[in-house]
Parts: structure tokens; C-alpha cells; sequence
């Protein structure tokens, strides 16, 4: 029998990017806009993109990176507040492997002309496949990621 087991991690990244918050909650959730910045580095092309965005709608973001073997992204929209608030649980599988079931919280706060995003992460990380680490890592690149989007006026 394979070794299974679990490892819960909570993380807390903030950004603070000069822009109102109208315009990075669009950056959000505007599927077009978030397309553009919500990519994996070394596979800019994701092979599928959906988004509904509204409280029980569905994300799903799939692409193969270089090690070769599908990535999938499916979130569900648990929480929205226009401008303030999106709260997202989560699943991130690689290939038919579930490596972690999360909850994410982004919270956007006028910080004068700009918005300070706070993203706070609670994960539960599979049998070993991913480590807290590296998702915080991940994350943090994507939050940069949205942050050059926003500088190009997105």
C-alpha cells in the first residue's frame, strides 16, 4: 500500500499595487484580463481556461508544463464581494493526481491611490506530490505576474 499522507499549511502574501482596487478586482475577474496573467511561466499557453465568475461558479485552468504531465486548476467561487473581497476553495491536481485541496481569500484594501491585496491560503498538501513552500512560492509569482498586467494596463 502506497504511504499516504497530509500536510496543512497556512500562508499570508501581500502586494500592493498602484492601481484602485476597481481595476485589480477586474484584473480578477474579467476572464479575459485574467488569462493574460494567470499563467504558468514556463507554459504561457494554458490548454484550457474557463471562468464563471459568481458566487458557485467554476474556474478551471489546465496546461502541461515541462515535466510533461497535465497541471489542473478547479476552483469554485465560494465568496464575492465586489472591489473587497473574493474567496475561492480549490483542487490542483497533476495529471489524475490530487496533490492539494485549498481555501483562498483575497481581500483588496484602498491604500491611497493604490490597493493593498491580502491572499491568505489554507491547504491541505498530499502524500508528498506539493509542499506548502512551493505553493506560496507559486503564488507569490502569480501575484507578481498580476502586478507587471496591472503596470502594462491591463
Amino acid at each position: 500500500m502506497t504511504e499516504r499522507s497530509v500536510v496543512h499549511s497556512t500562508f499570508v502574501i501581500e502586494r500592493v499595487y498602484p492601481a484602485a482596487s476597481e481595476k485589480v478586482y477586474f484584473a480578477l475577474s474579467d476572464p479575459a484580463a485574467k488569462k493574460r496573467w494567470f499563467v504558468d511561466p514556463d507554459n504561457p499557453m494554458p490548454s484550457r481556461h474557463e471562468m464563471d465568475f459568481r458566487v458557485g461558479g467554476k474556474e478551471v485552468n489546465a496546461g502541461c508544463p515541462s515535466d510533461g504531465q497535465m497541471h489542473f486548476f478547479n476552483a469554485v467561487y465560494q465568496d464575492i464581494v465586489p472591489n473587497r473581497r473574493i474567496v475561492y476553495s480549490y483542487e490542483l491536481l497533476f495529471g489524475e493526481t490530487r496533490v492539494s485541496v485549498s481555501l483562498a481569500t483575497i481581500e483588496l484594501i484602498a491604500e491611497g491611490t493604490g490597493t493593498r491585496l491580502i491572499l491568505t491560503e489554507q491547504g491541505a498538501f498530499f502524500d508528498g506530490h506539493d509542499t506548502p513552500a512551493t505553493r506560496e512560492h507559486g503564488t507569490g509569482e502569480l501575484l507578481d505576474a498580476l502586478g507587471a498586467a496591472l503596470a502594462s494596463g491591463i
